[in-house]
C-alpha cells in the first residue's frame, strides 16, 4: 500500500461517521496519553537551556555570557544568581574567602577578617570596585565557581532606546589562595558598537571606620609610578579585651573613568593587600600597624609584578586540588529534602572561610611536612552520627550572618568529633572530615568503617577519593536497586600504595581484596548495630576484626518502602506519577461509570417503554 493510499484511507475514516461512544472513548485515550506522558515532557523542558527570543538586547547578551556556565550549574559546580534572583533560584549568598580574608559581591560589604572560627570581623573598608554607564540600564547575575573560587559578575548595559547594542563588563573576583593576603579583581569592558564610550569606575574604598587613617604612596613597576591608597587601623575583638587588632590595607587607585573605543575592549586589574595579626596591647599597636603595613605592601609589590593569567590559575589549582574530593547525592523530590547544591554550596562557604597554609608561599618545609602527617592520621575522625540530617548545618545561605553561622557550627561540629587534627590541617583537611561526617565514616583502629544504619541508606551516595593516608584514596558509594528498593555498597580504589581489603557487616565472609574496578558489598543489617563495611590494608587485622564484632544476629538490611523511595523521586508517595494524574484518573473512572448508568436507563426507560405498557395491556 502507498503512500497516497494510506492517506485517502485517512481521509475517509475522518470524514465518516463518528459516534458519541467513540469520541469519548478517543477523548478518554488521549487525556490517558497526555497526563502520563505530560509530567516527562514538562521535565525535558525545565531543564532545557532559558529562550532569549524577544528579549532586549542587553538580556540576550546576557543569556549568551551566561550559556557557558549551563552545564556546569546543572552539575552543581556553579551557581548562577541572577540580580533579581529569577524564581528558581536559590539565593546563596556570592562570596570570596580564603581564611586570612573575606568579602561579599554585595559593592557595600567590607573586607571580614578572622574572628574565633570563622571570617566574621567586619573592617570598614569596601574593597569592591564597580564600573557604570549614565543613560544605560543594565542585566546582571553573579556566577560562582566552586571548584576554581572564583566569583564572576557578568553586567550586559544597553542605552536606553539604542539599537547599537549592548556592552558586556564582566568582573572576575577572588581571594587568592597562595597568597591570603590578596584581594584581586579584574574588570573587562568590551564594547561591540559602533561609538566609542566612557564609562564610570567607583571604587568604594573607606567606610565605617572611625579610627581609621588613610594616605597615597607611590611604587615604581611596569611602565612607571603607580598611585596606591593607603588605609591603616585598628579593630577590637571580644575573644580579646584590652587588645587591639593592627590592619593594613594598601590597593591600588583606580582612574575616576576608562575610556572604551569601539570595537575594542578595555581592562583594569585591582589589586588590594590586606595585612592583620594578632591582638596585640595598645602600647605596642604602633609597631604591629607598621610591621603589618611593611608586609602588605610587599605582598601587592610581588603581586603587580607577575602576570595576571599566571595568578588566577595558581589561586584556582588550589581550588581543584581541594574540590578533588567530594560527595554526591541523588536528587530528592520531597519537601524540605537535602539536595545537592544547598550541599556543594556549604561545602564552599565552609572551606572559603579555611585557610590552606599546605599551599601559601609562606609556609615552610616543615610545616608543610607536619600538615601531611595531620592529614594521613585521622584516628577517631569522624566520631558522630552522620551529619545529612543535622538541620543546623543545614541552613540558609543567603546572607553574611547565615554563613558565619553554619561555618562556626561546621568547624565546632568536626573539631569535637574527633576531626580536629584534620581541622588543623587547613582547607585539605576540613574537606577530608566533612566528607567522612557525610556517611558517618570513621577511622578507628587500623580501619575504615562505614557507620550509616541501612535504614538512612534510602538514596543514591558517592563518597569521591576519601584520604586513606596521603598515598591511597577511596571511592565509595551507595546505590538503591530499582527492582526491589535496597541498598548495595560498592568500593574501589582510587589511588593506592598497597592492597586494600573490605567486608560488610559483621565481617563473617572473607575479605574482598579492592581494586580500581568497583567491588559489590550487600547492606546487611545487625543487632545490634554496628558499621555496614569495614576497610583495611592489613589481611590479619580483618580476620581478626570479626572476633570483636559481638553481634547476635545479621541478616540482609530490608527493603525500603515504596512510599519512602516515591517520596524521594517523584515528591510523592504514588509512584512515578503525579497525584494529579491518579485523581484524574479516578474521575475518569467515575465518569465512565456514570455514563454506563446514563446509557442502561435510556435502555431500559427509553424509546420501548410504549412497546412494554402495550404487551402488558394485552393480558
Amino acid at each position: 500500500m502507498d503512500t497516497n493510499e494510506v492517506i485517502k484511507r485517512a481521509k475517509r475514516a475522518l470524514d465518516g461517521y463518528i459516534s458519541y461512544r467513540k469520541l469519548v472513548l478517543l477523548v478518554l485515550v488521549l487525556l490517558v496519553v497526555l497526563l502520563y506522558c505530560g509530567p516527562s515532557i514538562f521535565r525535558l523542558v525545565l531543564h532545557t537551556r532559558p529562550s532569549t527570543l524577544g528579549e532586549d538586547t542587553a538580556s540576550r547578551s546576557l543569556a549568551l555570557r551566561l550559556d557557558r556556565f549551563w552545564q556546569a550549574a546543572q552539575e552543581l559546580d556553579t551557581h548562577i544568581l541572577h540580580v533579581p534572583p529569577l524564581p528558581d533560584e536559590q539565593p546563596f549568598l556570592p562570596y570570596v574567602g580564603n581564611g586570612f580574608l573575606g568579602v561579599t559581591l554585595d559593592p557595600e560589604s567590607p573586607v571580614y577578617i578572622r574572628s574565633g572560627r570563622s571570617l566574621s570581623l567586619a573592617v570598614g573598608y569596601r574593597p569592591i570596585t564597580l564600573v557604570s554607564l549614565d543613560g544605560h540600564v543594565v542585566k546582571e547575575a553573579v556566577v560562582t565557581e566552586y571548584t576554581s573560587g572564583v566569583v564572576q559578575r557578568i553586567q550586559s548595559w544597553e542605552g536606553v532606546g539604542s539599537q547599537l547594542g549592548a556592552l558586556d563588563v564582566l568582573y572576575h573576583t577572588y581571594a587568592h589562595r597562595t597568597m591570603p593576603s590578596l584581594l584581586l579583581q579584574d574588570i573587562k569592558v568590551n564594547n561591540p558598537t559602533d561609538q566609542d564610550v566612557i564609562v564610570e569606575v567607583e571604587q568604594m574604598g573607606l567606610g565605617d571606620w572611625p579610627n581609621a587613617v588613610t594616605d597615597v604612596i607611590k611604587l615604581q613597576h611596569g611602565e612607571g609610578e603607580h598611585e596606591y591608597k593607603v588605609v591603616t587601623g585598628s579593630m577590637e575583638t571580644p575573644s580579646s579585651p584590652g587588645k587591639v587588632i593592627p590592619i593594613a590595607i594598601v590597593t591600588l587607585k583606580v582612574p575616576p573613568s576608562l575610556q572604551v573605543k569601539s570595537r575594542m575592549s578595555s581592562t583594569l586589574h585591582v589589586v588590594t593587600a590586606v595585612n592583620y595579626t594578632d591582638p596585640v596591647a595598645r602600647q605596642a599597636f604602633p609597631a604591629a600597624k607598621e610591621k603589618a603595613l611593611q608586609s602588605a605592601i610587599a605582598v601587592l609589590k610581588h603581586a603587580v609584578t607577575s602576570s595576571t593569567k599566571r595568578l588566577r590559575q595558581e589561586h584556582m589549582q588550589v581550588w581543584r586540588e581541594l574540590w578533588s574530593s567530594g560527595f554526591g547525592i541523588s536528587h530528592s523530590r520531597a519537601e524540605n529534602a537535602l539536595n545537592g547544591d544547598l550541599i556543594n554550596a556549604t561545602i564552599y562557604h565552609v572551606l572559603s572561610q579555611a585557610p590552606a597554609p599546605l599551599h601559601e608561599v609562606l609556609t615552610s618545609e616543615e610545616q608543610r611536612s607536619s600538615i601531611l602527617r595531620d592529614i594521613a592520621y585521622a584516628e577517631g575522625c569522624y566520631g558522630g552520627h552522620h551529619t545529612l540530617q543535622a538541620e543546623r548545618l543545614w541552613s540558609h545561605l543567603s546572607n553574611i550572618e547565615d554563613v558565619n553561622r553554619v561555618v562556626g557550627y561546621w568547624l565546632l561540629t568536626l573539631e569535637k568529633q574527633g576531626c580536629h587534627q584534620l581541622v588543623r590541617a587547613g582547607a585539605n583537611g576540613i574537606m577530608q572530615a566533612m566528607i567522612l561526617s557525610f556517611g558517618g565514616l570513621r577511622f578507628k583502629n587500623q580501619h575504615l568503617e562505614f557507620n550509616t544504619h541501612p535504614k538512612d541508606l534510602h538514596r543514591d551516595y558517592f563518597f569521591r577519593r576519601v584520604s586513606y593516608g596521603n598515598s591511597t584514596h577511596l571511592n565509595i558509594s551507595v546505590a538503591v536497586q530499582e527492582e526491589d528498593y535496597k541498598a548495595v555498597i560498592y568500593a574501589a580504589l582510587d589511588r593506592s600504595d598497597r592492597n586494600y581489603y573490605a567486608c560488610d557487616a559483621g565481617c563473617l565472609d572473607h575479605p574482598v581484596e579492592l581494586k580500581q574496578e568497583k567491588q559489590t558489598f550487600p547492606v546487611k543489617l545487625t543487632d545490634p548495630v554496628t558499621a555496614i563495611l569495614y576497610i583495611t590494608s592489613d589481611p590479619r587485622h580483618m580476620e581478626e576484626l570479626k572476633h570483636t564484632i559481638h553481634v547476635k544476629e545479621i541478616a540482609l538490611a530490608p527493603a525500603h518502602e515504596h512510599h519512602v523511595i516515591a517520596m524521594h523521586r517523584h515528591g510523592h508517595k504514588w509512584g512515578g506519577l503525579p497525584t494529579l494524574f491518579w485523581i484524574t484518573i479516578i474521575a475518569l473512572i467515575l465518569i465512565f461509570h456514570l455514563f454506563l448508568v446514563k446509557l442502561v436507563i435510556n435502555e431500559y426507560c427509553g424509546g420501548d417503554n410504549k412497546t412494554r405498557y402495550r404487551k402488558l395491556s394485552d393480558f
